[in-house]
């Protein structure tokens, strides 16, 4: 949800190499050398730098949707095959930061989800605009590639909401994030609208915390939990360029503590959808 979630994710501009992404890069390279062609000549050929096709043969890029089939015009139709089936076994989990991906598995389960965020949209909330403010501003800068493969992999995983319809998804929101103005007032107008939409979701609850709330227990920063299948409560929380899963039962029953206060000091549904209204009104 944030890391990959909200400002601070993906601030790895490369994943730790994945086995998928390692496969179809041995396969690439395998596949290149048998046609007795250097990086360099295959790269001028496919139209990609010989840089980005090196990342790819090391399984630290995920290669783009369109890589089979310009290999097949330079290596053959064998390629094509071969290059198509390494690619369906891979994930877009690949792409995400090496240290979010656990969490990104257990949100993929969980029955339950629950998020508290002060620093961004929550990233299964953001739309593709915002997401794009987000990264185009990350420092240090990112290439283009890098920066649609993460968006891509965002979206992607914002599949979960309209996929796991059982999953019961809450989300408390501080409304400083709104009117931070992230990329501008036609992105955070398209943000509110967004955040409107999914609060109509039978398994969305949205809440905005109020910049003015003198009873606020979310001081010690955003958190996140989920409950996996087996009624267990794993915890997230996270900072720069790190994250912590908690999973001690202890340490998530202060985090689900607090997280039931923050739900009863922010803006119940109605009153949410009334400020964001409001907001939207406003820009």
């Amino acid at each position: 949800m944030t890391a990959d979630h909200g400002a601070g994710a993906s601030t790895n501009t490369e994943p730790e190499p994945s086995d998928g992404l390692k496969t179809f890069g041995a396969v690439l390279k395998a596949l290149r050398e048998e046609s007795g062609l250097t990086q360099e000549e295959f790269a001028a050929r496919v139209r990609y730098s010989a840089a980005y096709i090196a990342k790819i043969e090391q399984g630290k890029r995920f290669p783009p949707k369109d890589l089979p089939a310009r290999a097949e015009e330079v290596l053959g139709p064998v390629a094509l095959k071969v290059l198509s089936a390494a690619a369906r076994s891979l994930t877009r989990r690949s792409v995400l930061a090496s240290w979010f991906r656990h969490w990104a598995g257990i949100e993929e389960e969980a029955i339950s989800l629950y998020a508290y965020e002060c620093r961004a949209i929550p990233g299964l909330l953001q739309p593709e605009p915002y997401i794009r403010a987000i990264f185009e501003r990350r420092l240090p800068p990112a290439l283009e590639e890098q920066i649609e493969r993460e968006v891509t992999s965002r979206l992607d995983r914002q599949h979960l909401i309209s996929t796991n319809q059982n999953t019961a998804f809450s989300f408390v929101i501080e409304q400083s994030v709104l009117e931070r103005r992230m990329g501008g007032r036609e992105v955070t107008r398209q943000v509110i609208n967004h955040l409107l939409e999914m609060g109509t979701r039978r398994n969305v609850e949205i809440q905005i915390m109020p910049t003015v709330q003198e009873d606020h227990c979310g001081i010690d920063g955003l958190m996140y939990l989920a409950e996996t299948s087996a009624n267990q409560w794993i915890g997230y929380t996270e900072g720069q360029r790190s994250s912590t899963l908690i999973s001690a039962p202890k340490d998530v029953s202060v985090l689900l503590q607090r997280y039931g206060k923050l739900r009863s000091q922010a803006l119940d549904c109605r009153a949410t959808v009334k400020l964001l209204e409001q907001m939207r009104g406003a820009l």
